[in-house]
């Protein structure tokens, strides 16, 4: 689709269940830097998909620790995802575009990536909130591995009753990254436009309601 708004508010219209999170999250990353090489991006999420596809062959379909070591090598050994430590609060962070360019991200634009090759795989990803931290479950069989992305994919303790993000939840705090550093930043303009997009790929979400009552408040 040619118009990256159009694109939310399609994505806004369908169930979670059939949201593509890569390709949401590079529309997302369109609105937010328009001079970005968008095509190159989506050929490598093409490109990442197609090589997870390769590493599943092999595995089972129950190895999550297989399944998680085989995501760490793709897309931390080989392609070189990695957190960025040193510039966390840059906006490039939070922009999927300029995350596949930099192979460096926040974690949640990591996990994004990290979600997008499993999916691909045909392995049961999911987002999990944890505060402050944004991580990645892998589940099967009633068991789970719990992996940070932006650690390079080391694995931590899964703790019972692990907290499964929605799809549209994951892009929710993503785009809310943006939000706050634009308002941080006293771009108000740019805040106000990143929380009315939130609404357009979750015009039910409570939670992008919030965000754009908040700012009309403080500044309306």
């Amino acid at each position: 689709m040619s118009d990256p708004r159009a694109a939310l508010v399609a994505i806004g219209a369908l169930p979670d269940a059939e949201i593509d999170i890569g390709d949401a999250a590079l529309q997302l990353a369109r609105v937010d830097a328009p001079g970005a090489d968008w095509r190159a991006a989506r050929a490598h999420l093409s490109l990442l998909a197609r090589q997870a596809v390769q590493a599943a062959v092999g595995i089972d379909a129950a190895d999550i620790g297989a399944q998680a070591a085989a995501l760490a090598k793709l897309l931390g050994r080989r392609h070189g995802y990695a957190g960025d430590a040193e510039t966390y609060d840059d906006l490039a962070n939070a922009n999927l575009i300029r995350v596949i360019e930099r192979r460096r991200g926040l974690p949640v634009a990591l996990g994004i990536v990290w979600l997008h090759a499993a999916r691909a795989a045909g392995w049961a990803a999911f987002g999990i909130d944890h505060p402050g931290h944004f991580l990645i479950g892998i589940a099967a069989a009633g068991t789970a591995v719990v992996v940070d992305p932006f650690g390079g994919g080391g694995h931590l303790p899964a703790e019972p009753g692990l907290p499964e993000m929605p799809a549209r939840a994951v892009l929710l705090r993503l785009q809310n990254n943006i939000r706050l550093r634009r308002l941080a930043a006293g771009d108000i303009g740019g805040a106000l436009a990143c929380a009315e997009d939130m609404l357009r790929i979750a015009p039910d979400a409570a939670a992008a309601h919030a965000a754009m009552a908040e700012l009309r408040s403080r500044f309306n």
